[in-house]
């Protein structure tokens, strides 16, 4: 479980830093650059799996669907939802939203014990008072509620799939996945425009958001996540605006205010109590499924 709470922990503050190298990169075309991204991801996760002789493995259709959902959900729609959402309202109002994560993913696993509902409760408000308490209008209230449903079918549609391909075959396959999907998009919205060629910085810039922020977190994420659960696991999604806030101190490009320090330690204080709960037995509908069938296989 020690591993589980570092991995996680770490997974969700590299996600945070992202914001320290957002500025990099702002100047490509969003869907471009996302494209770009997970490219970039996926052939050094598939070369990894080369390496490491992790084969590839044939999926049922129930399997199949799970992957699709969690590549269209988790990584596409998510994407889009949060740059629809901060054109509408600002980024402040989808942070806010995705704030309350750990609240689903803790209600998700089930029958959640009161310790883990109250550490989520507590990360929830360090999150959202961390983010801003964002304000905005209906559009981007509507597009941040899609973020937030990718953001929660990230971890619960990878569960079914993560005992049978591994967190590094369930990250090689969605971030492939996602390029062309991305496409799709981007020329919807941006049409040929959406890719040129990068200048030195955007490089750098993406190649901190393939390597950092999708390789080496996605990594850790599932690979921690079926050591924890999806409830304890999601109390270290609070940790991303803390992730944020540190980048920012680290490369000096923003002090953090009183509202930030009191939102980083109400997340730190929700954690510590959320994981005085340990495991919980219980099982929600999915997961419960998910580990009868591994009982039967193994019977």
């Amino acid at each position: 479980m020690r591993n589980g709470i570092l991995g996680a922990a770490s997974a969700m503050f590299l996600v945070g830093t992202l914001a320290g190298v957002s500025g990099l990169v702002d100047a490509y075309p969003i869907y471009g650059g996302q494209a770009v991204r997970y490219l970039v991801a996926a052939v050094i996760l598939l070369l990894i799996t080369g390496v490491l002789g992790l084969r590839f493995v044939r999926l049922t259709p129930r399997e199949i669907l799970c992957l699709g959902g969690l590549t269209l959900l988790g990584l596409v729609l998510f994407n889009v939802c949060v740059v629809e959402s901060a054109r509408a309202s600002g980024p402040a109002l989808v942070g806010t939203i995705l704030g309350t994560v750990p609240l689903w993913l803790a209600l998700v696993g089930g029958r959640p014990a009161p310790r883990l509902l109250i550490g989520a409760s507590v990360v929830v408000a360090g999150a959202t008072l961390a983010t801003g308490l964002g304000t905005g209008n209906l559009t981007g209230l509507l597009w941040a509620l899609g973020a937030l449903v990718g953001e929660v079918s990230f971890s619960v549609l990878a569960i079914p799939l993560l005992p049978k391909l591994g967190a590094m075959r369930v990250s090689a396959y969605s971030t492939a996945l996602a390029v062309p999907m991305l496409v799709v998009v981007g020329l919807a919205d941006e049409g040929t425009s959406m890719f040129r060629p990068p200048t030195t910085a955007e490089v750098l810039g993406f190649g901190y958001l393939a390597i950092v922020v999708t390789v080496v977190a996605f990594f850790l994420w599932y690979n921690s996540l079926p050591k924890l659960g999806p409830g304890l696991a999601g109390l270290f999604a609070g940790l991303i605006p803390v992730g944020a806030i540190a980048t920012g101190v680290v490369l000096g490009l923003a002090m953090p205010s009183a509202y930030d320090l009191l939102g980083a330690g109400l997340v730190i204080a929700g954690i510590l109590v959320g994981l005085t709960a340990g495991r919980s037995p219980a099982k929600g509908p999915l997961i419960g499924r998910v580990a009868a069938r591994r009982e039967r296989t193994s019977a």
